[in-house]
């Protein structure tokens, strides 16, 4: 990730006048021209930007001597993977200065030659029953006759040839095809943040400098971008902020309408685990940048590389003006192809967006013959509708549209025997399909990607810091607005809890949050989380100090109080703990109202109607009542029965043990940090090493507890504490695990004695249903999948739930709900 800069002296020969002069760069690593100052063009071997137009025809007032400063990146457009684009980077990574030339661009053997390569694609791939194969073949061969490579007065004839061809038009039936320039860039992958904020100038320079002398190109950006320091913002304002006179340019092409800002959201968060607050936050932060910067709002939510779409979408989206939705990542699904390019998505509510997929499959077109027959071909709604987006430019790492892809397109805007090639925008393709819209079908629920799915698991620390950091976030927002609402002098700290909520915002991106980017990014975004944890406690304080000053400061001669809160929307009863004047734990049974706080005299009321009692059976068995529930420990930690004491039912089966950990081998087919397959669930091996067995820790009262430690693959150790409170309906699992196991996936299983074709899960600000069997291949392509804090399998009058903290991954098959761990 170093940068060199290369200083270029440039003397241009008198004799080249009135040609087209080049500087041609070529490198293994990303660069950027500088001039007077400001940046002028990307460099991209990959990418096919490997010269900067110095004039297009010399003139003898230009100057033919100039400086430029060339910017060299460390790194390739997919980052610096050691033998593998997903590998590691490599810290030894060199990169070479292969060329770097000064040259005349000879711009009619160019023209010549796009025709050309446009001809004979139509011969190969039109077809023998085509009859515009063979008139391509007949044009080509005809241009080989006239041509003599050594004359170049022969090449306008040969080039007439080709524009006879290519202005021989369709019918009014033929298929329209909108093309619009794309660049898609992560936000952080197998490149840090930081490196994204020049990846972003690289493209976006390109574009601009491609728009100047092309009117007609439009260019579709998501994202608002990134940091460059802690609290700035993203793409976008980044941009705004590192290079003021690039954003400027961007400005004012935005104002013409061939820049357009698109998404809707502040970064392309993934579209499964956020919760359902941090995707309003999303929309809200990215709207109201839009609104801000360039006067307008998104009406298309754009997400195109995200692993998967919540069912709850549809709803927010509706919810924060947009009604239309572009991706293409279902195309990836594993195992079942999605029926549809264009439909509505309804979501858990009935809200209904207008939906299309690229049916090319792709973000990152090169306008080519076979790409544009392929998106007609491929398009699963022919009939319904007559029009579809081509997005051309190349993506993931950046780069963007270029000349190349632009002067193909132009060929194919109206031929005959090829799909009608526009360039347009999001808005001109959705009018259209609106219009359209009568006949296309509707498709309910989530749109599930049948792929990634180790995506809910990979990296728990990012996991566990994203769940508390929206916890954290609530309980801040809660507090500073009670106490705005108790005394006029606090002040609501929004632009301090706006920093907060982007920086989480940020660490959202779809290959941060699922874990699928590189260790350096993970270090970055565990070091973000750190900052939200630190700035949220001190906002909180201030806010409760405001809030509960009177009962802050007892009166002289009272006794000492617990100041207890409850931020959630319902009354709670609950056991808390805090350390004692002798540094031991102190238990109370406390009882908070909705969105209040208790007030608990010390010393801390240890009584309960009902108290927990801890027995030790036969045979090292377990057993901890608390008048609700009973659960019996073996001496693996197994819980061999729950139970539920009124009604005397049984959450376990018979022979089954709850609380079973099993070791699943973990190696997919190539996505190494995204992907659990299917084939994983035969090498299942329970956890059985007992490195110490279950201890009672509390004997009872207000808790009870059991701890026991296992030993799980080759080197890891897991300690779990089991804990029962008094009045509580449910058993509490605290789980330690020190990790150092390779390829290896672990789990936590629980039997239970309920049936149900369905299991329940929740969804942002809802739940869905799921099949418990495998009856299809869209059922048992979910072996895998995701949820928010809890999973339920419930039958007619009983019912048991999974509760977690900081997990995504799990699955419920038959009657085992499984948490991946």
């Amino acid at each position: 990730w170093e940068t060199c800069w290369f200083k270029v002296e440039l003397s241009i020969p008198p004799a080249w006048a009135g040609r087209e002069v080049h500087f041609v760069w070529e490198s293994d690593g990303e660069g950027m021209v500088w001039r007077d100052a400001q940046p002028v063009q990307g460099l991209t071997k990959e990418g096919e930007k490997t010269s900067y137009i110095l004039t297009r025809s010399l003139k003898e007032s230009e100057p033919h001597s100039l400086t430029l400063y060339v910017e060299l990146a460390c790194n390739g457009l997919f980052g610096a993977g050691k033998g593998s684009m997903i590998a590691p980077p490599d810290p030894d990574r060199r990169v070479t200065l292969s060329k770097a030339e000064l040259v005349v661009f000879n711009r009619d053997v160019y023209e010549l030659l796009v025709d050309l390569e446009i001809l004979l694609d139509m011969a190969q791939l039109l077809g023998e029953e085509n009859q515009r194969s063979f008139q391509a073949l007949y044009t080509a061969n005809q241009m080989v006759n006239v041509c003599d490579v050594t004359e170049p007065s022969t090449f306008p004839a040969a080039r007439d040839l080709a524009a006879a061809i290519f202005s021989q038009r369709n019918g009014e039936s033929q298929h329209t095809i909108h093309a619009m320039g794309h660049c898609h860039i992560d936000s952080a992958w197998l490149w840090p943040y930081e490196e994204t904020i020049r990846k972003c100038a690289r493209s976006w320079v390109t574009v601009v400098h491609l728009m100047e002398h092309n009117p007609e190109l439009t260019f579709a950006c998501s994202q608002l971008g990134l940091i460059p320091v802690l609290w700035q913002a993203q793409q976008f304002e980044w941009v705004r902020r590192s290079y003021p006179g690039l954003y400027a340019r961007i400005q004012d092409f935005v104002a013409k309408g061939q820049f357009i800002p698109v998404g809707g959201t502040w970064v392309e968060m993934d579209g499964n685990l956020p919760s359902g607050e941090s995707m309003v936050r999303q929309f809200l932060q990215g709207q109201r940048f839009f609104q801000e910067q360039f006067g307008r709002i998104c009406s298309e939510f754009w997400l195109p590389d995200t692993f998967g779409y919540s069912a709850q979408l549809p709803q927010l989206m509706r919810g924060c003006g947009i009604q239309r939705f572009l991706t293409q990542k279902l195309s990836w699904n594993l195992v079942n192809s999605f029926p549809h390019h264009t439909f509505f998505w309804e979501g858990i509510d009935g809200s209904r967006v207008l939906t299309h997929f690229p049916p090319g499959d792709s973000y990152g077109m090169h306008g080519r013959v076979e790409e544009i027959l392929k998106t007609v071909k491929n398009n699963k709604d022919k009939g319904r509708v007559n029009h579809s987006a081509f997005l051309f430019g190349f993506g993931d790492g950046g780069g963007g549209p270029t000349q190349k892809m632009l002067d193909r397109m132009k060929r194919m805007s109206d031929t005959d025997g090829l799909p009608r090639v526009q360039i347009s925008t999001p808005d001109q393709l959705f009018s259209v399909l609106e219009k359209e819209s009568s006949q296309l079908c509707t498709w309910v629920g989530e749109l599930f990607l049948e792929l990634h799915n180790g995506t809910y698991t990979t990296q728990a620390q990012i996991k566990k810091g994203n769940r508390e950091c929206e916890r954290i976030l609530h309980d801040v927002e809660v507090f500073s607005t009670l106490a705005m609402a108790q005394d006029r002098e606090f002040q609501y700290p929004a632009s301090q809890l706006q920093q907060l909520w982007r920086l989480l915002l940020l660490n959202q991106f779809h290959d941060v949050l699922p874990g699928s980017c590189i260790q350096m990014v993970v270090e970055d975004a565990l070091q973000y989380y750190t900052e939200i944890r630190r700035a949220g406690a001190q906002l909180q304080e201030e806010a409760v100090e405001s809030l509960c000053r009177n009962l802050l400061q007892p009166e002289e001669g009272s006794t000492q109080s617990t100041l207890v809160w409850n931020t959630l929307s319902w009354e709670r009863t609950k056991v808390i703990s805090r350390p004692g004047p002798d540094g031991k734990e102190t238990l109370a049974l406390v009882t908070v109202p909705s969105m209040g706080y208790a007030l608990v005299q010390e010393p801390l009321h240890q009584c309960t109607p009902q108290p927990v009692v801890v027995l030790e059976g036969d045979e090292g068995l377990i057993v901890m009542e608390n008048g609700v529930i009973s659960v019996y420990i073996d001496t693996m930690g197994h819980v061999v029965s729950l139970q539920l004491m009124d009604s005397k039912r049984s959450v376990s089966p018979s022979s089954c043990n709850g609380n079973q950990f099993a070791l699943f081998d973990d190696v997919p087919l190539y996505w190494d940090a995204w992907d659990v397959m299917d084939y994983h669930l035969e090498t299942r091996k329970p956890v059985t090493t007992v490195l110490e067995g279950p201890k009672v820790i509390l004997c009872g009262g207000l808790r009870g507890s059991v701890r026991f430690s296992l030993k799980v693959g080759r080197s890891s150790t897991l300690t779990q504490e089991i804990i029962l409170d008094a009045m509580c309906p449910y058993v509490r699992f605290q789980t330690q695990v020190e990790w150092k196991e390779a390829h290896k996936f672990l789990k936590v299983e629980f039997p239970v004695a309920v049936r149900s074709t369905n299991a329940t899960y929740e969804i942002q600000f809802g739940h869905l249903q799921r099949p418990t069997h495998w009856n299809t291949s869209w059922d048992w392509a979910r072996f895998e999948v995701w949820a928010h804090k809890w999973l339920d399998l419930s039958e007619h009058g009983f019912g048991v739930a999974l509760l977690n903290d900081c997990k995504y991954g799990a699955s419920v098959h038959r009657n085992i709900l499984s948490l991946s761990l």
